[in-house]
């Protein structure tokens, strides 16, 4: 049985810094692809950055050059490092993973096998 937990969510002001963390426990040698979504409040939920096996990495175009993905191996934890915080970043953030490569259909949360429970970022 696979379960990601996400932690490290938080409250904090405009230009502040968060550092997410997502564990996995269960088998979790068939994760090929890892990453972080996000829900807005009312909204649809997006991709924000993704992991392959190999280290790639991909980020959606609002986020490049603030958020850092990372982790030592598919395994995880993985992490999501986050600066310069914006209002527009307030939402509920999950961990994702799959067994299939990330490649062109990474950002589609459908595909994703494995989801955490979330945790809240909230920037005002």
């Amino acid at each position: 049985h696979v379960q990601l937990v996400e932690s490290g969510g938080g409250s904090v002001q405009p230009g502040g810094s968060l550092r997410l963390s997502c564990t996995a426990s269960g088998y979790t040698n068939r994760f090929n692809c890892m990453g972080w979504f996000r829900q807005p409040p009312g909204k649809e939920r997006e991709g924000v950055a993704i992991i392959d096996r190999d280290g790639t990495t991909t980020y959606a175009d609002s986020v490049k050059g603030r958020f850092t993905i990372s982790n030592d191996n598919a395994k995880a934890p993985l992490y999501l490092q986050i600066n310069d915080l914006k209002p527009e970043d307030t939402a509920m953030y999950y961990c994702a993973a799959r067994a299939a490569s990330c490649a062109l259909t990474w950002a589609r949360a459908d595909l994703y096998n494995y989801w955490g429970q979330g945790t809240q970022v909230t920037v005002s």
